[in-house]
């Protein structure tokens, strides 16, 4: 997993059944920071997220799980939004 930020939408109007009704969304990893870290990258949403917001992303076949579907073409899901982060050093 690891922390993200929304960057914007994808909007496809044709694309794998398994994807179907799912929300598309624009992630850029971020350290504790909030600076950017690596590239963008496409997420689906599961918690209603928003442009803008800081989010949790599961990867690989963990982002599956929250669908309970093992074909769907999914490798990233959004499954939290972070309200505060805290980190002791």
């Amino acid at each position: 997993m690891y922390i993200a930020k929304i960057m914007g939408v994808v909007v496809s109007t044709t694309k794998n059944q398994g994807l179907t009704g799912k929300k598309l969304l624009v992630v850029q990893p971020i350290n504790t920071e909030n600076k950017a870290i690596g590239k963008c990258e496409v997420a689906i949403d599961t918690v209603g997220a928003g442009t803008g917001e800081i989010v949790l992303v599961a990867t690989g076949s963990s982002a599956r799980q929250v669908f309970n579907d093992e074909k769907s073409p999914i490798d990233r899901s959004i499954v939290a939004i972070i309200d505060n982060i805290e980190v002791i050093q």
